[in-house]
């Protein structure tokens, strides 16, 4: 046997060892005497969560088997790495599996137990991310279940969105002839310095500024661009109760846009929420870009078009061309915002350098709460600076007691 040949023969052997390390477990580890790579240590973590029980391993890693609390927002982001690391027909296979070990199917079908667990957002995060294995019956009763879920969040957030919105729409709208009750002192003034009179110490507004009169007319366009990648369940969650909200205002024209690898229009879904969630394929990859190109496609009035992309920046198509896709969205007059995560997770993950290069665009990056977003959307369809809003509010953040 040649050097070559018996090198290709260590290699195949090697190769033979790793897969069976993958299939036995950690538990095999020190016997096969294999060396994962970084992408089968991810493998490897992905199945250890699903087919090793409940517990922990060497390398911390949880065993999210046989349960829906706590370990429901790990749960909807292993969603996603089994969709990066593994091909579909298994990833169905694997999906199928979690329905049987978490339980799924048991809690759905049985109503004492579903009332015992209290629905809420990383829950229907969960369900939506399995949808497409659940049996039929299954299915109806997880709608259900995500229906209760989205109808705590719209008693939260929607009431406070539509007068945020509807203001900052009205107050987008300028007039030189305002009524009294829709004057903008801080303009008027700012117009009128050179009228200032010393000796009675007052300024004489010879010109008006003033907001308009609400309008039923479309004022502005909002497209909301969600990464459905596994790690933004909760933002997905979120983002779908919010643009059904925005789709409900006459004068803001919606338009949502689902990615990962590939994009999804729901904005014909926006009529009810839960459906725009079951149309969401949670998990997989992100292509920034190409859903940037998409929502360009959208723009039809750049100056009054707000763009809000959802993500946390893990770009995995081409990085130099979604920064000059937004610089060129950004030249043509639209609102660009950055929201790393809209959710109540805390601080997210995310890519810093390519927040960095967003940031120095005059784009920043930055996490929201949905408590926030409300006040975001106002300042944005105002015209305002968004990030100097975000940089006050984290101040007021800290500081408060």
């Amino acid at each position: 046997m040649s050097t070559s040949e018996a090198a290709s023969e260590d290699l195949a052997e090697d190769g033979r060892r790793r897969r069976w390390r993958l299939l036995l477990g950690e538990a095999a580890e020190e016997a096969m005497e294999s060396q994962l790579s970084p992408l089968e240590i991810g493998m490897d973590r992905a199945l250890a969560a699903l087919y090793d029980g409940e517990q922990t391993g060497e390398r911390g890693t949880p065993r999210r088997a046989g349960g829906l609390g706590s370990s429901a927002p790990g749960v909807a982001r292993w969603l996603g790495d089994i969709r990066t690391y593994f091909p579909t027909s298994v990833v169905q296979v694997m999906q199928r599996d979690a329905i049987d070990r978490l339980q799924l199917t048991s809690m759905l079908l049985e109503p004492e137990l579903l009332d015992s667990v209290q629905p809420d957002v990383h829950l229907a995060a969960t369900l939506v991310g399995l949808s497409q294995v659940m049996p039929e019956t299954t299915r109806r009763t997880a709608r259900l279940v995500v229906g209760r879920v989205v109808a705590e969040i719209e008693r939260r957030v929607a009431q406070h969105t539509v007068a945020a919105v509807r203001g900052a729409v009205s107050r987008a709208s300028r007039t030189r002839r305002p009524k009294l009750a829709d004057i903008d002192w801080p303009a008027t003034i700012s117009q009128n310095l050179q009228h200032y009179l010393p000796e009675q110490r007052t300024i004489v507004p010879e010109r008006l500024v003033g907001y308009g009169r609400r309008s039923s007319a479309v004022a502005r366009d909002v497209i909301v661009a969600i990464d459905q990648s596994g790690s933004m369940a909760e933002s997905v969650v979120y983002a779908a109760v919010f643009a059904a909200t925005l789709a409900s205002l006459r004068t803001v024209r919606t338009s949502l846009v689902a990615f990962d690898t590939e994009v999804a229009d729901l904005t014909s879904r926006l009529a009810d929420p839960v459906d725009v969630l079951f149309g969401c394929q949670l998990g997989g990859g992100t292509d920034i870009n190409r859903a940037l190109a998409y929502c360009q496609s959208l723009v039809s009035r750049p100056e009054d078009t707000l763009l809000v992309l959802i993500s946390d920046l893990f770009e995995g198509g081409i990085a130099e061309e979604m920064l000059r896709r937004v610089a060129r969205l950004l030249a043509d007059g639209v609102t660009v915002v950055v929201l790393l995560a809209l959710s109540d997770s805390g601080t997210p993950s995310f890519d810093s350098e390519h927040a960095a290069a967003l940031a120095a665009l005059g784009v920043p990056a930055f996490a929201c709460t949905p408590d926030q977003f409300p006040d975001l959307l106002a300042v944005a369809l105002s015209r305002g600076d968004v990030g100097l809003w975000a940089a006050r509010t984290a101040v007021e953040q800290a500081v408060a007691p």
